[in-house]
């Protein structure tokens, strides 16, 4: 008894077990953007390719199919069969605003597929198509491409820059300080010892300059007090 109950259990889970069926649809598709913006007078280009081979394809601009043969002209159609299904690509010269639109590409016993197309009148968005139908890079795409590509050199050009605002503001700030206390003995020194004390003040501004000029060209001078050794001789006279 306890044989035939486990043949029938298997049985019922073969009875019941799910069957998957693999099948793939014939449909077309459109190669590139589902949104094509072109410029007026330029040549809008659509392609689309269908995994079948398809015995005929059609376009369709809106609901009404395209007219080769209609007053507009300038449009053509190539069609092509590969090994692997049917491409067609449809071009539209001299474009104008009524070019714009769904554009749909109907294959024979495929699925369709369509793309919208904007015609402009002078703008330049980002996804404008050129005669070719490759999208045009804006100069965001560039900077950030550049930006992407150089970060490492734009970390050494910020910490650059930072370094020399701080070399720059000490050097100042001790130059500074050197100067006014120079000034003040020049204040309280008699008449004979001024002569010196304002060599000295000329010839300290005069190495203010070129520090300012050093830095400028990227050089840092270290030096605190002008060297020449009279002005030294009078600073020291004057202490």
């Amino acid at each position: 008894m306890s044989n035939t109950r486990s043949v029938d259990c298997r049985s019922a889970q073969m009875q019941y077990a799910p069957q998957y069926f693999l099948s793939t649809a014939a449909r077309a598709k459109i190669i590139g953007s589902q949104e094509v913006h072109v410029k007026k007078g330029s040549t809008i280009s659509l392609s689309c390719v269908v995994n079948v081979h398809a015995s005929s394809i059609s376009w369709y601009h809106g609901s009404s199919i395209v007219d080769f043969d209609s007053a507009r002209g300038g449009i053509s159609l190539e069609t092509e069969k590969t090994e692997g299904g049917t491409s067609s690509r449809l071009m539209l010269t001299r474009a104008t605003l009524r070019d714009s639109g769904n554009y749909t590409c109907v294959p024979t016993g495929a699925i369709s597929a369509s793309v919208q197309v904007h015609v402009l009148n002078g703008e330049h968005p980002a996804a404008m198509q050129t005669s070719s139908g490759v999208p045009c890079p804006t100069h965001q795409a560039l900077i950030l491409l550049f930006v992407s590509l150089n970060s490492c050199n734009v970390s050494k050009l910020i910490f650059f820059i930072s370094n020399l605002l701080e070399t720059m503001r000490f050097l100042l700030t001790t130059t500074i300080a050197h100067f006014l206390v120079h000034l003040r003995r020049l204040a309280c020194t008699p008449c004979a010892g001024r002569a010196k004390c304002t060599s000295f003040l000329l010839l300290t501004l005069a190495t203010i300059g070129t520090r300012l000029s050093n830095l400028r060209r990227g050089k840092a001078t270290t030096s605190l007090a002008p060297a020449n050794p009279d002005s030294a001789q009078g600073s020291h006279e004057l202490r």
